[in-house]
């Protein structure tokens, strides 16, 4: 595939059909430019800027007036709720704690209005007002980070990316070998059936795990997949229990409480007669319980490294990067020794 050719303030001139002074005047948002260009031109400008989604170079931008210090920050999720704050927090809290450190302030982005989709390209982009901007979401929309690979803004994905017509600079975690660890685990604590519960395919956190998983299970049997989440527990374990698996592996911590909460009613016990396993810790389970063996995401490290690497780029314009961090595993209480006797469904 071809790469795209970067916009040019000259190109911007040319679809206008204005100068490309004009094109700088309005980008810098001169407060002369008010009187100088006609409401009118302006308007068609920004117009052609919105259309194609041109950033100004940060090269030029630092020649003619320096930084700004800002770090732009967008999610294509709300970050704030209770429902997303497990997932979003402790990335700001790292990005937050980086660009103290670095001397930067930060520009929450949220990129549309609320109740619409969330776009980093929008009609009321801000994107400007940053020297670079952090990109975080469980999924990003391919056609917004190919228009940014192709662009000359600085940006870093909090999150490994795949490749968008070219690399895409991220910090990420090693999903998959902090996976293939447990199943090496579960594989020397004598488990033979094993099961996965979530899945395969999707954002590259999902892929990643489920490579990780199916990369580690020579001489393993998996008797069951069920690739839906949020499934009802009961329903979950009984199609475990009728495959005979001793060993499950969950992708999401929720799905991973609801079988065990559903074992303890039945008098199954985890993990003498069930091993649990969840690809991921996460900050708050939606309620109290046990402990779950599991590996621990080192979300405020990516959130920093990402920062830092941000501002590599925008102040040195460093070349694109990709690192992928560690996951150290978590003990937990829910894997233990395979049950040699089969279990049966209980009523």
């Amino acid at each position: 595939m071809a790469a795209t050719k970067r916009l040019t303030q000259r190109d911007i001139a040319r679809l206008a059909g204005v100068s490309q002074a004009t094109v700088s005047l309005v980008l810098n948002g001169a407060v002369s430019a008010e009187g100088r260009i006609p409401q009118e031109t302006r308007e068609r400008v920004n117009k052609v800027i919105r259309e194609t989604g041109y950033v100004a170079d940060p090269v030029a931008r630092r020649m003619a007036k320096g930084l700004n210090r800002i770090l732009g920050v967008f999610t294509y999720e709300p970050a704030f709720p209770s429902a997303q704050a497990d997932f979003f927090t402790p990335f700001l809290l790292g990005i937050e704690e980086a660009a103290q450190e670095l001397g930067y302030d930060l520009l929450l982005l949220t990129g549309a209005a609320a109740g619409k989709q969330r776009k980093i390209f929008g009609n009321n982009t801000r994107l400007r007002l940053a020297d670079g901007c952090l990109v975080l979401g469980r999924e990003f929309d391919r056609d917004e980070l190919a228009r940014l690979v192709a662009g000359d803004y600085p940006f870093v994905a909090v999150g490994r990316r795949d490749d968008a017509g070219g690399p895409v600079p991220y910090v990420g975690s090693d999903y998959a070998s902090a996976t293939a660890d447990l199943v090496d685990q579960v594989r020397r604590l004598g488990h033979t059936r094993i099961a996965y519960v979530g899945p395969s395919e999707g954002a590259e956190s999902t892929i990643d795990r489920w490579a990780g998983f199916s990369g580690a299970i020579a001489g393993l049997h998996v008797v069951a997949h069920i690739p839906d989440v949020g499934q009802r527990g009961d329903k979950n374990l009984d199609f475990l229990l009728a495959s005979g698996a001793t060993a499950v592996f969950f992708t999401e911590l929720a799905d991973a409480i609801e079988v065990e909460e559903a074992a303890r009613r039945r008098g199954i016990e985890v993990p003498d007669a069930l091993s649990i396993v969840v690809l991921g810790n996460h900050i708050r389970a939606e309620k109290p319980g046990r402990r779950f063996t599991s590996f621990s995401i080192p979300r405020e490290a990516m959130a920093r490294g990402a920062t830092e690497m941000l501002v590599r780029r925008v102040e040195q314009n460093a070349p694109i990067e990709q690192i992928l961090l560690q996951c150290d595993p978590v003990e937990g209480e829910t894997l233990g020794p395979a049950h040699r006797t089969s279990l049966k469904t209980r009523p």
